[in-house]
């Protein structure tokens, strides 16, 4: 699978030619069966209607226009009965597209819908290293562009192209049949419309692709900008920035011209073939109708099929492009879906209420990358109900000892144990039930703070109340307006750094996982939000087994044992008072984080 940034996603094209493709396009088709052949009978019908009007005008001109055997008032009557048909044919061709573009959408969105629907259900699953390597704006292109591109295929081109290919050969075996010499003045221009119609399927490919390439950095550009637009005004970029946005939006500009000039020299092609094509017909034809071997009537009717010709003619070009990149988008889809985890895991879903938490790192070697380890043959155990604190300075491997135990990442050698059971043979997701993690970016889930805290969980207002006021969040939630009803997050109200500390808090209390992981808080807080903070982590710390990931002194303090990491390896471990009486790198952090606080006033990390 290639990884990439999505505006580098139309170098490769899905191929119109490829069978496979088309199989599993097809398959989503399948529960829909019935109404794509309903679509497909109306759309004959629809074509049969727009054949049939050019032929009554031909039974109207040669049977009652200029017919001398008739009498006027019969030809009055039977324009008028041919009128009134003439009506009904299209008034039954108007009802029959409009079913035909109904179910058609219909079963594209719901086809879409679908699809959508597995694709996000089956990136949900999928494990942490994938949404490494792939950005999240080429994941949101699969949701949203490449699905959309499907639609436009399963709702604008699969019928309809055979409605396309219908008319065309309807036509061609009508004119053939009417007067096969002004066919084959038709048939002598096939070869230049074909060639013609090639050409531009390619340079309205190549267009279309830099189109959308230049698009996509566009709005890449734009989330980047509009993300960090703070980071843009503190550092007085405004000029620059909208300096690279004038350059995109300028060769954005360029990119739809050429196309725009594309389509300015093939439709005018396209009439000028019709043109010319109407003009031989109108020489031959009118002098085979001087010379009686044809009637008027003919004449007329094979202008009119020859003009309806070129119209499904038009079409086919342009949907070429359509299907072309639908393919594209199909082909990144599928490529996406068959992507599977690189984490195996039990599929049954374990029960253990009498989990104890203990937890063994056994020379555990790992690294991101291959041949680039971060953590080097680590080894240790934490009891059951004891908290651990690591510290360490910044890549020292911290973050990455909580990435293996929540197991988002397998070890490359070595085993990681809860209980005595290696996590490989643990379900994954009762494995993630049993762990609570307070990271220090939290969270927010636009909605209530009751939402935020329980997420979905069913829980009576008398023990979620206890859970706030351990996690030391009753004295917040009663300044606010509307109390556990206030919106926050997107388009609600914003909470500071510590309020979301004591959020985070409140919501591992809901949890009640045996197992819990702190990566604490380095951000500045006032001394009020401080002590709360402190007494939510000793509420949330008792009767776990706990893994501080230790920056704040006070916290450091409350572990039974402490890890000094350095490099990925334990360089120091043993109680506060003897590291710091040690005098190694344990001392040396806490002196320099001392100094921070003494110095400017603002707590800095230990590691």
């Amino acid at each position: 699978m290639r990884y990439g940034f999505g505006y580098f996603e139309e170098d490769h094209l899905g191929q119109v030619a490829d069978i496979g493709l088309w199989r599993r396009i097809i398959a989503y088709s399948r529960p829909h069966w019935g109404k794509v052949a309903g679509a497909i009978v109306l759309s004959m019908l629809v074509i049969g209607a727009s054949l049939a009007l050019p032929y009554m005008v031909r039974i109207g001109i040669d049977r009652y226009v200029v017919n001398p055997n008739l009498e006027s008032a019969a030809r009055i009557s039977g324009l008028g009965r041919l009128a009134t048909m003439f009506i009904g044919v299209i008034l039954a061709g108007f009802a029959a597209n409009f079913y035909q573009v109904v179910i058609l959408e219909w079963t594209g969105q719901t086809i879409m819908h679908r699809m959508r629907q597995q694709l996000f259900g089956h990136m949900l699953g999928l494990d942490l290293a994938f949404f490494n390597r792939n950005p999240s704006g080429k994941l949101v292109t699969r949701l949203t562009n490449d699905i959309q591109n499907m639609h436009e295929m399963f709702t604008s081109v699969i019928v309809t192209l055979f409605n396309d290919f219908f008319q065309i050969a309807g036509i061609m075996a009508i004119l053939f049949w009417m007067n096969w010499r002004l066919a084959l003045i038709l048939s002598f221009l096939l070869p230049l419309i074909v060639l013609s119609i090639s050409w531009f399927s390619r340079l309205a490919r190549d267009a279309f692709r830099a189109i959308r390439t230049q698009l996509a950095r566009i709005n890449a550009f734009l989330q980047e900008s509009l993300s960090g637009i703070s980071v843009i005004q503190l550092f007085l970029r405004e000029d620059d920035t909208r300096q690279r946005f004038v350059g995109l939006s300028r060769e954005y500009l360029e990119q739809n011209l050429y196309q725009i000039r594309i389509f300015g020299i093939f439709m005018p092609a396209m009439e000028l073939f019709s043109a010319l094509a109407t003009g031989c017909i109108i020489w031959y034809g009118g002098g085979q109708v001087i010379q009686q071997h044809m009637t008027l009537g003919e004449l007329v009717a094979f202008i009119s099929y020859m003009r309806l010709f070129f119209q499904p003619v038009r079409e086919l070009s342009q949907k070429y492009s359509i299907v072309q990149s639908a393919m594209a988008s199909a082909e990144r889809i599928f490529q996406l879906l068959d992507t599977r985890g690189t984490l195996p895991s039990p599929t049954a879903e374990e029960r253990h209420p009498d989990i104890r938490g203990a937890v063994d790192f056994r020379q555990v070697r790992f690294g991101y990358e291959a041949g680039q380890p971060i953590l080097h043959d680590l080894s240790f155990q934490i009891a059951p109900g004891q908290t651990l604190a690591i510290v360490g300075a910044t890549g020292s491997g911290k973050s990455t000892i909580v990435n293996l135990l929540e197991r988002f990442y397998d070890p490359d050698s070595g085993a990681i144990e809860i209980d005595g059971r290696d996590l490989r043979s643990i379900n994954t997701r009762w494995l993630r039930q049993q762990i609570g993690l307070v990271m220090q970016d939290v969270f927010i889930v636009p909605g209530t703070i009751r939402d935020n805290i329980l997420l979905d969980r069913d829980m009576d207002d008398e023990k979620l109340q206890d859970i706030i006021e351990r996690a030391q969040l009753g004295t917040v939630i009663r300044r606010l307006p509307q109390g556990l009803a206030t919106i926050i997050g997107e388009g609600g109200m914003d909470l500071s750094a510590g309020q979301k500390q004591l959020l985070a808090f409140a919501r591992v209390l809901a949890r009640d996982p045996r197992i819990l992981i702190l990566d604490e808080a380095t951000s500045s807080v006032d001394s009020e939000t401080e002590m709360l903070i402190d007494r939510a982590i000793d509420s949330t710390l008792a009767n776990r087994t706990s893994i501080v990931i230790a920056h704040r002194l006070s916290t450091i303090k409350r572990a039974g044992h402490i890890l000094v990491m350095d490099q990925g390896r334990i360089v120091e471990e043993g109680s506060h008072e003897s590291l710091m009486a040690r005098g190694g790198i344990y001392r040396r952090l806490q002196d320099l984080q001392l100094a921070g606080q003494n110095g400017n006033g603002v707590r800095n990390g230990a590691g």
